[in-house]
Formats: C-alpha cells, sequence, structure tokens
C-alpha cells in the first residue's frame, strides 16, 4: 500500500474505513497519526496541501476491500492499521532479510514510487499532487487538472499488474 498509494506512515496508520470510495476508487486524506506521551492522536495533516483525494487502481481497491472485510468489528471511524510506526521498520528489516535483499526505510517506497511514475512519463506537477507536498507556484495554478492525470496513473498500474497477472497464469 505504501508503494502504490505514496502515502507517510502516519498518513496510513491515520487511515480509516470511511476514508475510502469505492464507487469512484477514491482515497480521501484528511488527517495524521501520532503518538505523544504513549497516546494515539490523530490530527490533521502537516500541510493544507497533504489533504487530497488520490485515486486508486481497481486491483487495490478490491484488495482493501477484502482487507477490510477480514478485520473483525471495524466501524466507520476505526484505525484499519493498529501498528505502531516501529512496527513497519521492524517489518521492513525482517523482509529484507528474508528475501537477502538491502534495507530501504519505509519512506524509500516514496522516492521509489515518485521514480516509478516519472519512469511511465507523468509531470512533476501531477506527482506533488499525487503526493500532497507543498510545491511551487505553477503547482497550484494547475493543480485543477490533475485529477484526471490520476485516473490515468491508476488506470496504467491496472493494466500493468493484469499484464503481469496474465503471464503469471501462462
Amino acid at each position: 500500500m505504501f508503494f502504490r498509494l505514496i502515502l507517510t506512515k502516519a498518513e496510513l496508520l491515520a487511515l480509516t474505513p470511511k476514508d475510502f470510495d469505492f464507487e469512484n476508487n477514491v482515497l480521501k486524506i484528511t488527517k495524521s497519526y501520532k503518538k505523544v506521551k504513549g497516546k494515539d492522536i490523530v490530527t490533521d495533516p502537516k500541510t493544507p496541501k497533504s489533504i487530497r483525494d488520490i485515486v486508486i487502481p481497481e486491483f487495490l481497491a478490491e484488495e482493501i476491500k477484502e482487507y477490510l472485510a477480514s478485520i473483525y468489528g471495524i466501524k466507520e471511524n476505526d484505525r484499519i492499521f493498529q501498528n505502531s510506526k516501529s512496527y513497519f521498520r521492524h517489518e521492513m528489516i525482517r523482509g529484507s532479510k528474508a528475501a537477502g535483499v538491502k534495507r530501504i526505510r519505509i519512506h524509500d517506497l516514496r522516492h521509489s514510487h515518485v521514480s516509478y511514475l516519472i519512469n511511465k512519463g507523468y509531470t512533476a506537477l501531477a506527482i506533488a499532487d499525487r503526493l500532497g507536498h507543498e510545491a511551487v507556484d505553477i503547482t497550484y495554478k494547475y493543480a485543477h487538472l490533475f485529477p484526471t492525470v490520476q485516473t490515468d496513473m491508476a488506470k496504467t498500474m491496472d493494466a500493468e499488474r493484469e499484464a503481469l497477472l496474465d503471464e503469471c497464469e501462462e
């Protein structure tokens, strides 16, 4: 989910079922998670630009629906990931050891996804919009154009995944 959605750990840990619009395959990022003096706190995101809608690929929407259905008794406003930030770090270390690859930070997945989108030909402005970054003035002037580009991003990811699945079945 980190790689496909380019979320920060704080954004991921704040997600609730209510944040997903499965009719339109949109994830609404409106909050951030942090732990203060041992207590879970959900706050506004870091910057106003961090509040955004992310169009998600169909396959990921289906996986998220299945995941949500597997969580017993979850309510619309419950956090879907009850883990701590350190849990993700631990899992990255464990996973990289098991795979025999160099360990990377969770945040490096965001950088990898940006590289992926640049390689696919998406503009820096469209990518900044998907990331929720504050950016140069031109980003604000053309922000209204980005939603259709995000839909194209999600469709590209769907098509690539389908092609990979087709290759695996052969």
